[in-house]
């Protein structure tokens, strides 16, 4: 079968895949369509440390094809959306409802790929660039079948992340002042999360002077293309200012952007030994600095309320697909992803 592999070099389409059945509590999906997050390209890079050679994806939707024992919640032909979050559902933290602090989703990855006989590593649990990939059963949400799949797709990472970052981390209110730091994928989800919460004042800052027309449909009041500008509308600073990009110095600016009682919630993901500075007298007043992952989120639940927040006309997801690829335009899609032509680029099987 198909799928993007990393060997560690070098990135490629190959059409040699072969991946085992599921096992006890597995599900085995055709994905249909898959996005392209810079999370992916960060494995290419090096910024996110992996063993290759790896199957890449992490943010994909499809049919389920087959079930291991013991899943009940979805069957064959269910549409699902794939969450990246492999907790065990029964350890405390799963317990007091934080799966993504579960320590047992975070380790040794799993092979459930080879190729020419040899195991390779899936990608975030998931693995989503492969026509077919296995997942836990937890994993597998179930989505209505009239949501198209290309969007689905966005559900298990842009969305869940930016979205739930505002809803769940955060806890944006009604007339909160919020400020979204770069507005590609993720901070587009978190301008409508702001939305949705029934924030007042919603800034979106990117240098791409394009980005506007987009960020202000999915809720941003105002645009700009440096920090410097933000103080003009909101002179005491900022509740909620969110890193979207994962700059150090970027970070530095949201925390000066802070009203009191602000919250700096960072999103993007710097080097994996990147340090940040700020003024800590600055953060006597109450201020945060709040880490976040995987939108805090309880993917059985959330992927659920945001596809109900789809079809009722309160969620964007159909605006979120730039474009769409066939698995093999894969270096298309990269392109046009550095080159910040996309909110997302999805690719398809």
């Amino acid at each position: 079968m198909r799928g993007v592999v990393f060997d560690g070099a070098r990135v490629e389409v190959v059409d040699d895949l072969e991946i085992r059945d599921p096992g006890p509590g597995e599900v085995l999906v055709a994905v249909a369509a898959a996005g392209l997050c810079h999370s992916d390209l960060s494995v290419i890079d090096g910024t996110i440390p992996f063993p290759p050679p790896v199957v890449l994806g992490h943010e994909g939707a499809g049919v389920v094809e087959a079930v291991g024992a013991g899943v009940v919640h979805v069957a064959p032909r269910d549409h699902v959306a794939l969450s990246t979050i492999a907790n065990c559902g029964a350890c405390g933290e799963c317990h007091r409802g934080r799966p993504t602090m579960c320590r047992k989703a975070i380790g040794a990855p799993d092979q459930p790929f080879s190729r020419g006989g040899k195991p390779v590593y899936q990608f975030a649990a998931n693995s989503s660039f492969a026509e077919r990939t296995i997942v836990k059963g937890v994993q597998a949400v179930k989505i209505p079948d009239d949501i198209p799949l290309t969007s689905a797709a966005l559900i298990g990472c842009a969305v869940v992340t930016g979205v739930g970052a505002a809803l769940n981390r955060a806890k944006v209110d009604r007339g909160d002042s919020v400020v979204v730091i770069g507005t590609g994928g993720i901070g587009l989800n978190v301008l409508q999360g702001a939305r949705i919460a029934g924030a007042g004042v919603v800034v979106a800052v990117d240098a791409n002077p394009e980005k506007e027309a987009v960020a202000r449909r999915f809720g941003a009041t105002h645009f700009f293309r440096s920090t410097e500008g933000v103080r003009d509308v909101l002179p005491q600073g900022a509740d909620h200012a969110f890193e979207c990009v994962g700059r150090v110095e970027l970070v530095r600016e949201a925390v000066e952007l802070l009203d009191r009682h602000g919250q700096a919630v960072l999103l993007g993901m710097p080097g994996a030994s990147a340090e940040a500075s700020f003024v800590v007298a600055s953060m006597f007043l109450d201020k945060s600095i709040l880490g976040c992952r995987y939108g805090s989120s309880r993917p059985q639940r959330d992927f659920a309320l945001y596809a109900e927040l789809y079809r009722s006309g309160r969620l964007l997801l159909d605006e979120l697909v730039t474009a769409t690829y066939p698995v093999e335009d894969f270096g298309v899609a990269v392109a046009d992803a550095e080159a910040g032509r996309v909110a997302r680029g999805v690719l398809t099987f």
